[in-house]
């Protein structure tokens, strides 16, 4: 079980998508626009994380204007698409926002996120994550990617510092 007194640090969230925030499908229309979905109860968990203050950013190795139009719909501003090195990408996320990396936290799901899942103070696994993943995270997610694991892991961190109840008080009462 992961420890709450780790959780109540993080102060960035970063994700993979494919497989993260979607199940992985990678689906084409007939004129070869990619199409993703979205789970909405990840995005309902990465408005909460918003509204309590923590910073949410997306580092992908593709481009996709379905993932911009959804990055801006849930006002996510941190968005490094098209990433060959995910670390390098990461050093330079934690270079703007003057974040170290033990109060981040990253969730991914196949080989190319170990290099940042081997240097944040949270890894973080969907549960379908390829095995090298699911040994490299300190925390591996019950939900499957795109299936609800995005908001798991908001729900967990807004209880591990005290936000949880007073976010579902303020805006579901």
């Amino acid at each position: 079980m992961m420890d709450n007194s780790l959780l109540k640090k993080i102060q960035l969230l970063l994700m993979d998508v494919d497989g993260v925030l979607t199940t992985g499908q990678i689906i084409y229309d007939d004129d070869g626009r990619e199409i993703k979905i979205f789970h909405v109860r990840d995005g309902l968990g990465i408005r909460l994380l918003i509204d309590a203050g923590i910073t949410v950013g997306i580092i992908t190795g593709r481009r996709s204007k379905a993932l911009v139009h959804r990055c801006r719909n849930l006002g996510i501003d941190l968005l490094k698409d098209g990433i060959s090195d995910k670390a390098a990408a990461l050093m330079e996320i934690l270079s703007e926002t003057g974040i170290p990396a033990e109060h981040t936290a990253f969730v991914g799901d196949d080989l190319p996120d170990l290099p940042i899942l081997r240097r944040v103070g949270v890894p973080i696994a969907v549960a379908d994550s390829h095995e090298a993943v699911r040994s490299a995270a300190s925390w591996i997610t019950q939900s499957m990617g795109g299936k609800g694991a995005v908001r798991e892991i908001a729900e967990r961190l807004l209880a591990a510092r005290g936000d949880w109840q007073t976010l579902l008080e303020k805006r579901f009462s």
